[in-house]
């Protein structure tokens, strides 16, 4: 059976450790498609539906910003989401960005 893009990504996302983060273009890459970051994104968009549940709030943007919150039940869930990971996000960033990336090209193999 062939899987679709939208659960390879929710299969990278679930993959990422708690009290980490990492980023759209990261997972596209990681999955071959390094173009692909805005459908990665639509696939986040889309994960509040996947069983078993995707951890979306641990995917941001290449700079570190929430902005996929504004898809979550509340405007400021994502951000609650991640600080009770002992992730810190102030104006809507998270702190240590790049301490706390976690780039699935390094992390899993292919």
């Amino acid at each position: 059976m062939q899987r679709n893009f939208f659960e390879d990504v929710f299969e990278v996302v679930r993959l990422i450790p708690k009290g980490r983060v990492t980023n759209y273009g990261s997972i596209a890459k990681y999955l071959g498609s390094g173009l692909s970051s805005r459908m990665v994104g639509w696939a986040m968009n889309a994960s509040h539906i996947a069983d078993p549940p995707v951890p979306a709030q641990r995917v941001v943007n290449r700079n570190g910003l929430l902005t996929g919150k504004h898809h979550f039940a509340t405007p400021t869930l994502m951000q609650e989401l991640l600080e009770k990971e002992g992730v810190k996000v102030v104006n809507d960033k998270v702190v240590d960005f790049q301490k706390l990336f976690w780039d699935p090209n390094k992390e899993l193999e292919l």
